[in-house]
């Protein structure tokens, strides 16, 4: 499954003019701008005007599979202009996990290349996916020794475990409960799932409860909308489909 290319946008801080500015240059010589005055640029990464999936993410485990959703909308500022309709906001890590993502784009994709990549690395040394346990625990290990602006939630089944949804925060914490929300609108989703889950529900039930606890954040969170993607993990692999709207998750 690839990953969907967004963009950065560099963002320049105003500045006022100033004489001193080609202080340094010697013999005509034009340095690049960010030479001359390093405070002109702001590290996109970081900037507010940065593209962000500012996002409803939802976690969902049933007795046989673990169900992943998430909004479809990229913005920025906050959530102010929405520059993606169409992002891609869960993804498959290894054959039977996947990452429902809330945060800054480039570190997303930096998130995901390295889990994948570590995924990989694992399976070829011992000839086995990581167990959740230990994929929880690397995800949790990236994001606290990288400043990565990423609050993800994790997925999958594994036989030591069965199904399991698991937390993550910027210094690397990592919590596993039955359901779980992220992102800007996590708590309108939460008020759903605190009324709508049930231990015992069927994958398609899941499913139905994920993707209403995301169109519920949407309907109020600005940051979130534009349809929704559904992502139900099992032992056999990973289904991911996008919606238009809520009401077509069956």
């Amino acid at each position: 499954m690839l990953f969907r290319p967004w963009a950065f946008a560099l963002v320049v801080r105003p500045t006022h003019h100033s004489d001193d500015r080609t202080a340094g240059q010697t013999g005509g010589e034009r340095r690049p701008l960010h030479e001359r005055d390093p405070g002109l640029v702001e590290d996109s990464g970081s900037a507010a005007d940065a593209a962000e999936t500012g996002t409803t993410v939802v976690g969902v485990t049933t007795e046989d599979a673990a169900v992943l959703a998430a909004d479809q909308r990229a913005s920025v500022g906050g959530g102010r202009f929405v520059t993606n309709k169409d992002t891609r906001k869960v993804e498959q890590i290894h054959p039977t996990a996947a990452a429902a993502l809330s945060g800054t784009v480039g570190h997303l994709q930096q998130f995901v290349r390295v889990l994948r990549s570590e995924s990989r690395l694992y399976a070829d040394r011992r000839g086995d996916p990581p167990s959740l346990t230990a994929l929880s625990t690397l995800a949790g290990g990236v994001l606290r020794s990288s400043p990565l602006a990423v609050s993800p939630l994790l997925g999958g089944v594994d036989e030591e475990r069965g199904p399991a949804v698991f937390t993550l925060d910027g210094g690397g914490g990592v919590l596993t409960d039955d359901y779980a929300a992220g992102g800007s609108g996590m708590q309108l989703a939460y008020g759903v799932l605190e009324q709508d889950y049930e231990p015992d529900l069927a994958p398609s039930e899941a499913r139905q409860v994920a993707a209403r606890a995301v169109g519920s954040a949407s309907e109020r969170d600005t940051a979130s909308g534009n349809g929704v993607t559904v992502a139900t993990v099992t032992r056999e692999g990973v289904e991911t489909d996008e919606y238009d709207a809520v009401e077509e998750v069956a």
